[in-house]
Formats: structure tokens, C-alpha cells, sequence
């Protein structure tokens, strides 16, 4: 059964934009990978700064994704970003039925 999930990424400010962008290509590689797929494109919000600092970085680059994938199968997805050293944090949620349906992702995930 196939779930819908929104992943948020913070890529380190101190990369390059087009590496930062390169990003995008290895989460949609691994998401395909699994037998997911994406729901619309990436959410790329660009450079931003943070709050407070994070890891002695003062801003990041942040891209939101709402895909549909097999439950479990985003757990190598997941390490990848884990390990990663330019991802300063991510955070991977499975959105509730409801609110896949408000943002018509339901019915892929039925």
C-alpha cells in the first residue's frame, strides 16, 4: 500500500546553487528508485536564513517534497540524507489520510 509523505531538506548555505540544486535530482532519483513517485515538483525555496544558527551555519537551502511511496520504502532515502554532509537537517512526515486527500495525493495513495 502506498503512502503519502511530505520531506523537508535543509541543504548547508556555504554550498553553491547549482550544487545545492543537484539535490533535487539525487532525492527524485531516490524516491523513483522505491517505486515512488513525486506529487508536483519540488517545493525549492531557495537560500534562506536561520533563526538561530545550526552547526555554526547562519542559512541553508531549503526544498519541500510531497511524494507517494511504498510504506518503509524511503528508509534508504533516508540514511543517504542522514549521512549526508551537506544536508543540515531533514525531516521525513507521512501525512494523515485527510490531508492527503486536501492536497490530492488520495487517490495515488489508495
Amino acid at each position: 500500500m502506498k503512502r503519502a509523505y511530505e520531506l523537508m531538506i535543509i541543504i548547508d548555505g556555504d554550498v553553491d546553487d547549482p550544487k545545492a540544486q543537484a539535490w533535487m535530482k539525487t532525492v527524485t532519483d531516490g524516491i523513483v528508485a522505491v517505486g515512488g513517485e513525486l506529487h508536483g515538483k519540488i517545493d525549492w525555496w531557495g537560500k534562506r536564513q536561520f533563526a538561530y544558527p545550526i552547526n555554526k551555519k547562519p542559512s541553508g537551502y531549503y526544498m519541500v517534497v510531497e511524494l507517494v511511496a511504498p510504506a518503509g520504502a524511503l528508509d534508504e532515502l533516508e540514511r543517504t540524507l542522514r549521512l549526508a554532509d551537506d544536508v543540515v537537517r531533514h525531516k521525513l512526515i507521512r501525512l494523515p489520510e485527510a490531508e492527503a486527500e486536501r492536497r490530492g495525493m488520495a487517490v495515488a495513495a489508495a
